[in-house]
């Protein structure tokens, strides 16, 4: 999967005072991390929403293949 990251822009950010420590003494690019996991929980975030504001068509059709088969499946060779 290609990922293309947008500009940046500088945030203010509240972290812990000992983590953020640790992650500086161990070389840790804090916004890469804090960027990289953003990006993952918008994604989960966005997924979650697009399941939920079609679980009525995906209901409905789940049901229509539980009750009717696949479309074209009678002409299936394997």
């Amino acid at each position: 999967m290609i990922t293309t990251h947008s500009a940046k822009r500088a945030t203010n950010l509240s972290l812990s005072v000992d983590v953020l420590k640790q992650a500086k003494q161990l070389g840790i690019n804090i916004s890469q991390v804090c960027d990289a996991h953003l990006r993952e929980i918008v994604r989960l975030e966005q997924a979650r929403r697009w399941r939920n504001e079609h679980a009525g068509f995906i209901n409905a059709y789940n049901e229509t293949i539980e009750n009717e088969g696949l479309p074209l499946d009678e002409w299936k060779s394997f």
